[in-house]
């Protein structure tokens, strides 16, 4: 299955049904008077949290839905039925967004969560509505209101405890295949992990975790170089940061300037994600001589300046997984108690989630702003040099230039 995590859809609520005008007509029956029925309220659309989708593939092609319009009103005193409301249903962890200002409307985070996106219309009045003592036949009636509609954007975002990071080849699929039943792919040749992958790692017999995979950054990723920093996003949601660093690079590459890479990347697309607990985890050591591992992993720590917890493990040989999992538990067992104990903490995990929230949609759309600028062919104002600036500031003819500062 395709795997998609942002959509464009257009939603329409359904129209109130109107009001009707009709009078009682009946034999041997005088002035039988006003029996004109109400119309029924419009059906409203709901986006509701669905465990068992993991993609948005399902809104790729079939982008507007519409909610049943009300019936119009009947005689009789018959109201009109009520459209049927709409149940779209997207996967857990979907974040949903008014197109139009940019808004958070809400965000599906639990199962059978629903969310209602399109309200329908309010019913039209017959005209029995209308009669009173000095209005005994009434011919007014009014119009059903028509349905909320919207162009939303949906964006999902994986719901894991703990998000893995790192280059290109680090060894994150190796590691969640290592810990978990989840299988991405792997060879013994060098590629990349296109889509996110979601391994649940069980630790003892009644604790577990979720372990998050994205595809791995390359220099440049915060500027949009690459396929990873479309999935960054996917790790504003996780408890914990693994930053895995291949301690035996193919191609003879310094560990250190690698891990240097990713925090410099990590930190000019989301400063607050930045903040997010990180542990340093120094994968493949079965390709380094046991006499060389300590003096690796001291280089890297000195060079990058590293003061938070570090592990050295070889996931391909499952060599110190057990015990990295085992601590990672550890950890978030006591941050759910210190959660539940501390108010203040709470609140500073809550303000971080949401700094992290904003920064990475604002990153996002900036980059989305710059590629759509560039498919229209105007230029940012970053792009050029200041001779071609005046240059084009000379030119009296030709097409007008747009310059945008981001």
């Amino acid at each position: 299955m395709k795997f998609v995590d942002e959509v464009s859809i257009h939603v329409k609520a359904g129209d109130g049904g109107n009001g009707l005008m009709s009078f009682r007509r009946e034999k041997f029956i005088e002035k039988g008077g006003p029996n004109g029925g109400d119309g029924g309220d419009g059906g409203s659309i709901y986006l509701e949290a669905d465990e068992n989708l993991n993609t948005l593939v399902d809104y790729r092609y079939t982008r507007r839905f519409d909610a049943q319009r009300g019936e119009n009103g009947g005689s009789k005193d018959c109201t009109g039925h009520k459209g049927e409301d709409l149940i779209l249903p997207v996967p857990v962890g979907t974040t949903v967004i008014d197109a139009a200002t940019q808004e958070i409307i809400g965000d599906l985070t639990r199962p059978g969560q629903r969310l209602r996106v399109a309200q329908g219309g309010w019913h039209g009045l017959g005209n029995t509505r209308f009669k009173s003592s000095t209005n005994r036949a009434p011919r007014q009636t009014s119009p059903g209101k028509p349905g909320e509609a919207r162009d939303l954007k949906l964006e999902l975002k994986v719901l894991a405890d703990v998000g893995l990071l790192g280059l290109p080849n680090a060894g994150k699929s190796t590691f969640i295949r290592a810990v978990s039943a989840a299988k991405p792919k792997v060879a013994d040749y060098p590629f990349t992990t296109l889509v996110p992958n979601l391994g649940v790692v069980s630790v003892g017999r009644y604790k577990s975790f979720v372990v998050a995979d994205i595809p791995g950054l390359i220099e440049g990723a915060s500027e949009g170089a690459g396929l990873g920093i479309r999935f960054l996003k996917h790790l504003a949601r996780t408890r914990l940061l693994l930053h895995l660093v291949d301690m035996a690079p193919l191609d003879e590459s310094d560990p250190a300037v690698a891990a240097e890479t990713i925090i410099h990347e990590l930190s000019k697309f989301s400063p607050a994600l930045a903040d997010r607990d990180r542990w340093l985890v120094l994968n493949k050591a079965d390709q380094v001589l046991d006499e060389e591992r300590e003096a690796r992993m001291q280089d890297v720590i000195r060079r990058i300046n590293w003061t938070g917890p570090v592990f050295v493990i070889s996931a391909l040989e499952r060599e110190g997984t057990e015990a990295l999992t085992q601590e990672i538990m550890r950890y978030l067992d006591e941050r759910a108690l210190r959660i539940a104990e501390d108010p203040e903490f709470a609140a500073a995990l809550v303000e971080l989630d949401q700094r992290i929230e904003d920064e990475a949609r604002a990153r996002l759309q900036a980059l989305d702003d710059q590629r759509a600028l560039r498919r229209a062919g105007v230029k940012s104002v970053d792009d050029i040099s200041d001779e071609e600036f005046d240059a084009y500031e000379d030119e009296e003819d030709g097409p007008e230039i747009i310059y945008v500062r981001d």
